[in-house]
């Protein structure tokens, strides 16, 4: 069986990376327009400044990507590029106060790549850093520095709260993955119990149709082999009789397990009703049948339980009680309920005593399957008797 998909991850970077290359890009592209464009300083600082960051666009797409996609981003990895990334960024940013835009591309990776203790402390160098250094540099007025200030905190408090939500959504992100991983896992696991289970049943299915059909009828052709083989020197006419029965027995067998293969009706029901399979199943083994109740047509379900359950018992009995042993059947229709009874004057048992055998407990089984019940009454010298109760649609008065 093969096992459970790996579950794709659930990063928003890792599902398309291309607007954040976008967004990466054109925050680059506004830096370099707003440093080359200011008026203070001069040219060669401001080229100079322009060209620190020139090298983050490969520093990028050589490392910093390839780390953003990392699932999870390889930490050790991360720190090197955030700390290459700051080389250029922190000169830049103290030589042209405008050099700062950038910080808006380079503190989401943060999040992205470090812990959320380093990830914080990095933050704050890219935001306060760059505005301390510019201000001991060139010794601006002090309302540029309060004004660059209240900035740049505002930026570092929007950052953290950025960011925090950025790792709680990695996080959950992470959570889910594992969630969406464990019940993948768990389906299968479900489908293949429920396969297994559907197995067993089908086996234990099979099992009690075979004992309550195909054992039964080479059990009875074994007997009849038998008493034909005691009978052909002393009694002819009963030894044919007997073989006639064989003959039938091994016929019924066939069209049993030809049902069996295809999944239909027992051939004892095939295009007949429950009573009628009754008296010919009460002939095969020498019993009476008694019908009581308003005889109607019912589902195949509770008649085949019924038909099962007599075949079962009417084996058992000829197989305890002997063959001298009287047999009868009595099939009851009512109101909400069909009852089969089959009782054997036979020498009885006590039937709390516990039994290896498979007819009783299959039985039962099949029984309870259907929603009804099993009664079996019997003591030693009193002979036995078993009886069926099903339940069934209830009967419609006429109009």
């Amino acid at each position: 069986m093969t096992g459970p998909a790996p579950v794709k991850s659930s990063y928003t970077w890792d599902r398309t990376f291309r607007l954040w290359d976008t967004y990466f890009a054109l925050i680059w592209l506004a830096t370099l327009v707003f440093v080359l464009g200011t008026n203070h300083p001069g040219w060669p600082v401001r080229v100079t400044a322009a060209g620190l960051l020139v090298p983050l666009v490969p520093l990028y797409v050589w490392f910093g990507r390839p780390v953003l996609r990392g699932d999870p981003p390889d930490e050790r990895r991360a720190v090197g590029y955030l700390v290459a990334e700051m080389a250029l960024f922190l000169p830049s940013a103290v030589l042209v106060g405008e050099t700062r835009l950038m910080a808006f591309a380079l503190v989401p990776p943060c999040f992205m790549m470090l812990r959320l203790r380093w990830a914080l402390i990095a933050v704050t160098v890219i935001n306060i850093a760059p505005v301390i250094g510019w201000a001991l540099l060139w010794w601006p007025s002090t309302h540029d520095v309060f004004f660059n200030a209240v900035f740049a905190v505002v930026t570092l408090v929007f950052s953290m709260a950025l960011g925090t939500w950025i790792i709680r959504v990695i996080e959950q992100s992470e959570e889910r993955a594992e969630l969406i991983a464990e019940l993948d896992a768990s389906r299968h696991e479900v489908a293949r119990l429920s396969t297994a289970h559907g197995a067993l049943a089908e086996r234990e299915r099979m099992a009690r149709e075979i004992h309550d059909t195909l054992a039964q009828g080479f059990t009875s052709l074994l007997m009849l082999v038998q008493a034909v083989e005691a009978e052909l020197d002393d009694d002819l006419p009963q030894a044919r009789r007997h073989l006639a029965l064989m003959d039938e027995t091994a016929r019924q067998n066939l069209a049993e397990a030809r049902a069996l293969v295809a999944g239909g009706t027992p051939a004892d029901l095939a295009d007949a009703s429950l009573p009628d399979a009754l008296r010919r199943l009460a002939a095969r083994h020498d019993a009476t049948l008694q019908v009581t109740g308003p005889v109607r047509a019912l589902p195949a379900g509770p008649e085949v339980v019924a038909l099962r359950s007599c075949q079962e018992a009417l084996a058992n009995a000829r197989k305890h009680a002997g063959s001298p042993a009287a047999l009868s059947l009595t099939l009851a229709y009512a109101d909400e309920t069909l009852t089969v009874s089959v009782r054997d004057d036979g020498c009885g048992f006590d039937p709390g005593a516990v039994s290896d055998g498979y007819g009783l407990a299959g039985l039962r089984a099949r029984v309870a399957e259907a929603g009804g019940t099993a009664r079996v009454r019997s003591a030693a010298g009193e002979g036995t008797t078993v009886t069926v109760q099903l339940p069934v649609s209830p009967l419609r008065s006429p109009r």
